[in-house]
């Protein structure tokens, strides 16, 4: 008993480490994109569309992922994963010309979407008494990275040679990688693989339950999408400096490092459900009061408040889709479900910035807010149906 906790939690922190480093070489392009775009003479229609096919590509590798998962070994897919992910980083950092930049981002993509539905179900299958909790260690990894992403960024931009920045993310992601092959004790497995992505489309949509939970979280991640890229523009449209709206923006991720694992716990002993509702009514009401706010401390307030909020729904989301999957196919159903959930993600800054273009910005993350309205209301309905139910 005490081998097998020892194993689950090197895996557990593994898996973190490696979370870790790739969000933060993931979250090292906003902060760097002037930089970029100037060196390698990007218009902003370029670089737009080089994100959108990083996105894009990101969410259709998850089903896949999970699927040779479930069938052949989490192992065989997540280190194939850390490959892939050296590499894209690598070319990001050796890019001399636009187009291949736009090359290795695409490659970067396919690595995290390679390592992300399979490393999620690895832990689900580990911690089946606490999926929760441990998911939401997982998931604090994105705003650990965004937070080195951070001070990372502002170091080597007073250099002046924005390659460097990826190095760090390169060693650790290799050393990470070797670390994991050597405490693996899956076996690695190859042979083909139907994916029947109808057959897990079915499933999926087979009760009420399910589609709402696919609807209420893509909507959700649609938020996710427009808030993170827009937030800091937000604030200084509103007025504010950019030092300021840099160091809010720093606050979204360090407010999810303790957000999240919390939250995963939390749904582990209360309704996983009524966890969710009062996290999304919290990162409503955080929303609202950055856009009324007149004042620095009110922002600031506000900004954590919808940190904490939106932060809860990432191990819940993941946990609810794993608890309702067969044996068997939590990885393809996990990697179904993030393809949908990360294709609304990708969408919401388009939203933002075509509202912003044609009104203002405050009144596109109102708009924005109020899409949150369509998950609390779903999630709702879903707990009053099953309240009193064994979960």
């Amino acid at each position: 008993m005490t081998a097998r906790l020892a194993y689950k939690n090197r895996m557990l922190l593994v898996l973190v480490l490696g979370w870790s480093a790739l969000q933060c070489g993931r979250f090292l392009l906003p902060p760097l994109l002037p930089r970029i775009t100037e060196t390698l003479s990007f218009s902003p229609a370029g670089i737009g569309a080089a994100l959108t096919a990083f996105g894009l590509v990101y969410a259709a590798v998850q089903y896949p992922s999970g699927t040779y998962s479930d069938e052949l070994s989490r192992a065989t897919l997540i280190v194939p994963g850390f490959v892939v992910l050296v590499i894209g980083f690598s070319a990001i950092a050796l890019s001399v010309t636009a187009g291949l930049f736009v090359g290795a981002v695409v490659v970067l993509g396919v690595g995290k979407g390679l390592f992300a539905s399979p490393s999620r179900a690895l832990l689900g299958d580990l911690f089946t008494a606490r999926r929760g909790r441990a998911l939401g260690i997982y998931s604090a990894g994105t705003d650990i990275g965004g937070v080195l992403a951070s001070g990372l960024a502002v170091v080597v931009l007073t250099i002046g040679v924005w390659q460097f920045a990826f190095l760090p993310v390169i060693v650790v992601l290799a050393l990470v990688g070797v670390l994991y092959v050597a405490w693996n004790r899956e076996r690695y497995e190859f042979s083909a693989v139907d994916l029947a992505p109808g057959e897990t489309a079915g499933r999926l949509l087979a009760t009420q339950d399910q589609r709402e939970t696919l609807v209420a979280f893509s909507v959700f991640y649609f938020f996710v999408g427009g808030l993170t890229n827009f937030f800091p523009t937000l604030l200084v449209a509103g007025g504010f400096s950019e030092t300021i709206a840099g160091g809010s923006f720093a606050l979204l991720f360090a407010a999810g490092i303790l957000a999240k694992p919390i939250a995963g716990d939390l749904s582990d002993r209360f309704p996983r459900l009524l966890v969710g509702i009062c996290g999304l009514l919290v990162a409503l009401a955080g929303t609202a009061l950055v856009l009324l706010a007149p004042s620095l401390p009110l922002v600031l307030v506000g900004t954590t408040l919808t940190a904490l909020g939106y932060k809860t729904q990432f191990p819940i989301a993941d946990t609810v889709v794993m608890e309702a999957a067969p044996d068997g196919n939590m990885g393809s159903d996990l990697g179904l479900s993030r393809a949908v959930f990360l294709t609304a993600n990708a969408l919401g800054p388009g939203f933002v910035g075509v509202v912003a273009d044609v009104t203002s910005y405050t009144v596109a993350f109102w708009l924005l807010g109020a899409t949150l309205l369509v998950s609390i209301g779903l999630l709702a309905r879903q707990y009053r149906r099953h309240r009193g139910q064994p979960r």
